[in-house]
């Protein structure tokens, strides 16, 4: 198992891009959950932060794709607006063991195309 970051390292409402191998993943903290996605857009598979550690919309209520503007609900990853409606962001299993953010690495493989 990789740890990634402690949850109280997130920030309510906040983002955090995280790099394991190469390969990008984010996270986002909303109701005091964690949230943990490949960092690609289902539509062309391009990165969706706008700066670093900014994947959300101005309201903080969306995960938001910087090149098309698509938004994608923080709870499962959904596609609400834009050309990828209907897909998802692909959500990376974790646990967490004393408020450590972990990963199986073994597991780790680049995100399905788009």
């Amino acid at each position: 198992m990789l740890a990634l970051f402690a949850k109280a390292d997130l920030e309510e409402g906040t983002s955090l891009g995280l790099e394991v191998r190469n390969l990008y993943l984010f996270a986002v903290k909303k109701d005091d959950q964690i949230y943990l996605y490949w960092n690609r857009c289902p539509h062309l598979g391009t990165p969706l932060e706008w700066e670093e550690n900014r994947f959300l919309d101005a309201d903080g209520a969306l995960i938001q794709c910087s090149t098309h503007g698509a938004l994608f609900e923080i709870e499962n990853g959904n596609c609400l607006v834009g050309p990828c409606r209907g897909k998802y962001l692909e959500k990376i299993p974790f646990i967490l063991d004393n408020d450590m953010v972990m990963i199986d690495d073994s597991s780790i493989r680049f995100p399905t195309s788009p």
